[in-house]
């Protein structure tokens, strides 16, 4: 696997490096030949003493990017946590039952045909005739907890721009989505007080 190593705020000894890439060994078991991971590692991310050096992984396998970060008290032991994840992730990917993004690529080719076909009213007959948009396509789907790194495996996988999960550690509704510089934003609904007429 091609490894690519960046630190801030850390000194990247050679002992160091060699210690990161034995351990980064432990994925080749599960990742594809022409596997690449990006790590980085960032000393002093927080005050407390249990969290603060942070490593992040990004890891490109075989069509599928996968990102996953932790901290702890030391690199090597966030670098432990986050490979774990990682591990994790990988083993899920290689036992879904039919791709995901297969059944998606699928779903775009029916509704190109479609269009081919000419069976697809076109918006702007729509906006031609001034009638207000509205839904015309509802999705329900039973929501199973997750975690955010497995909520952007999700969604890399699928190819969406953003994803709606339940977060297994809020136990609420969450909308993961991707930012235009490429990395990931979430949006964690809050329940305040109703405003205006309820619906």
């Amino acid at each position: 696997m091609k490894t690519s190593l960046t630190a801030r705020n850390l000194e990247l000894t050679d002992r160091l490096r060699s210690q990161i890439e034995r351990k980064l060994r432990r994925l080749d078991r599960v990742t594809h030949e022409m596997a690449e991971a990006d790590v980085e590692l960032i000393a002093n991310a927080s005050h407390a003493n249990d969290s603060a050096q942070v490593a992040e992984i990004t890891l490109r396998n075989n069509g599928d990017i996968l990102r996953s970060k932790a901290s702890g008290a030391t690199s090597i032991a966030a670098l432990d946590v986050v490979l774990d994840k990682l591990e994790r992730q990988l083993v899920r990917t290689k036992e879904k039952p039919g791709s995901l993004r297969k059944r998606h690529a699928d779903e775009v080719e029916s509704v190109l045909h479609r269009e081919g076909l000419g069976t697809i009213e076109p918006d702007s007959d729509r906006r031609s005739t001034g009638a207000a948009p509205s839904v015309v396509k509802i999705k329900r789907f039973d929501m199973q907890p997750m975690f955010e790194e497995d909520a952007i495996a999700q969604m890399e996988e699928l190819g969406h721009a953003f994803f709606v999960f339940l977060d297994a550690e809020t136990e609420g509704v969450a909308v993961l989505y991707r930012r235009s510089d490429g990395s990931f934003g979430l949006i964690q609904p809050v329940l305040g007080k109703p405003r205006g007429k309820p619906r």
